[in-house]
């Protein structure tokens, strides 16, 4: 007899899990994920919609690549999924009346809030058509960039000078970036999987250097770059010679990237003479073409098979005998590799105006412009705390009558006296409701766009 067919996709306690794939205790739901938006889709211009392309790329692979706004959506939507969907931070771009382009930076559920103003920004098309060899695309986009921060924090002020951000709130910011991407652990994360770096440099304007009109300033500049790596310590023509059978691999899978020799007399031809070279290889360029452009030269070790050595047997290869030898670097399969950093984009220059509590609306807990007292804090806070009982107590009724409506709904099915035709949802207030228990200014309070 046949076995019966388990359903492993759709059924219940399938072993693929939810229909999302994530699970409250999986590694992939405690990875950072995020939201790039456009608040006031087609409202914002062509240029801050292809601005908002280059940053989810820029954020791939934790990003919804494929999101799609539209007109009727507000911010109460993106933050009702972005619970289920195991969102965590939300990049809003939105345009102001006076054609300023905003950022906020939002951790959902409960914020904070970072608010920019973005003053200069550059397209990744226009950066590539400024380089002469442009990168990009390809398996670079597989794994989160590694994030490198500079000068977040303000260097110590001299006595009697009065920050212009507090050290609390460089902190927050500080915490608020490096948990876009996932922590990366030296001893575990291959090298491999770092093909990009994002770099944010803060400008230091706190110095006696700066005007006063700038003191005040908090800015951020973005840096998307590649990481680019190449062998060192070959020859020019062994280089060339490499270079030519990436290029024969590329045009053809049956040659098997071996150059094609049959016009020269000697190999040597090929090593040492350029012009043979591009005879060879069918149009490679001159040689100037794969010199190493480097930045650096590092040490890694080597991709190729080896044994696995405790620390107490490379500390005996390394360590130098009494007659003189030791053991080099290839032997150890330790390799020199030549670093490069190719800019991807998008380019953006940041300046930070607000911080608040919630997301997208609480309490302003720092402003650029706006300077309040002690007294007008005061005020502030027993304006807040009031806002807080009440939004309290609309809670409490709207629950009350949720319990109200479930008895009486009880109590008329017992009578026989159910109505078929009743709403199935009448368990939510409708918006008469939410008006005569004033409810609708909560909902009010959620968006601030």
């Amino acid at each position: 007899m046949a076995r019966r067919r388990t359903k492993k996709r759709t059924h219940v306690g399938a072993r693929n899990g939810p229909a999302n794939g994530v699970t409250a205790n999986s590694s992939a739901a405690r990875e950072p994920k995020s939201m790039v938006i456009r608040i006031g889709a087609g409202e914002v211009g062509p240029s801050v919609t292809q601005l908002v392309k280059d940053v989810r790329a820029m954020m791939e692979p934790g990003t919804a690549s494929r999101l799609k706004e539209r007109r009727s959506n507000r911010l109460r939507d993106y933050t009702a999924m972005a619970g289920p969907l195991g969102v965590s931070h939300l990049l809003l771009f939105s345009r102001s009346s006076s054609g300023n382009t905003n950022l906020r930076l939002a951790l959902t559920p409960r914020g904070p809030t970072l608010n920019f103003r973005v003053e200069k920004y550059s397209l990744s098309k226009d950066v590539k058509k400024a380089q002469k060899h442009a990168q990009g695309g390809g398996k670079q986009y597989l794994n989160p960039p590694l994030l490198v921060m500079n000068n977040f924090l303000s260097p110590p002020l001299p006595e009697g000078a009065q920050p212009t951000v507090p050290k609390h709130l460089e902190s927050l910011a500080t915490t608020v970036f490096q948990s876009l991407f996932p922590p990366i652990s030296p001893q575990s994360t291959p090298l491999s999987s770092i093909n990009r770096v994002l770099l944010l440099n803060r400008e230091n304007h706190n110095s006696s250097s700066t005007s006063s009109a700038e003191a005040g300033k908090y800015v951020l500049n973005l840096r998307h770059y590649a990481i680019i790596t190449k062998r060192t310590g070959l020859s020019r023509g062994i280089r060339r010679l490499n270079a030519a059978e990436r290029v024969l691999k590329q045009r053809s899978k049956r040659k098997r990237g071996i150059p094609d020799l049959g016009r020269l007399e000697d190999v040597a031809d090929y090593l040492l003479d350029p012009s043979a070279a591009a005879v060879a290889s069918g149009g490679f360029t001159s040689g100037s073409e794969s010199e190493v452009e480097t930045d650096a030269e590092v040490e890694v070790l080597g991709t190729n098979a080896r044994k696995v050595l405790n620390k107490k047997q490379l500390a005996a290869m390394r360590k130098i005998n009494d007659d003189g030898n030791s053991k080099t670097l290839g032997q150890l399969g330790v390799e020199k590799r030549a670093v490069k950093l190719v800019e991807l984009g998008p380019r953006m220059k940041l300046r930070m105006t607000k911080v608040e509590e919630g997301v997208c609306g609480g309490k302003v807990m720092w402003h650029e412009f706006l300077e309040k007292s002690p007294e007008e804090l005061k005020e502030m806070e027993i304006v807040w705390e009031a806002r807080r009982k009440e939004k309290v107590e609309r809670r409490r009724l709207q629950k009350e009558n949720v319990e109200r409506k479930k008895k009486e709904r009880g109590a008329r099915g017992k009578d026989g006296k159910e109505d078929n035709n009743e709403d199935d949802d009448d368990d939510s207030m409708d918006e008469d409701e939410w008006d005569s228990e004033g409810l609708g200014e909560d909902r009010e309070e959620i968006v601030n766009e």
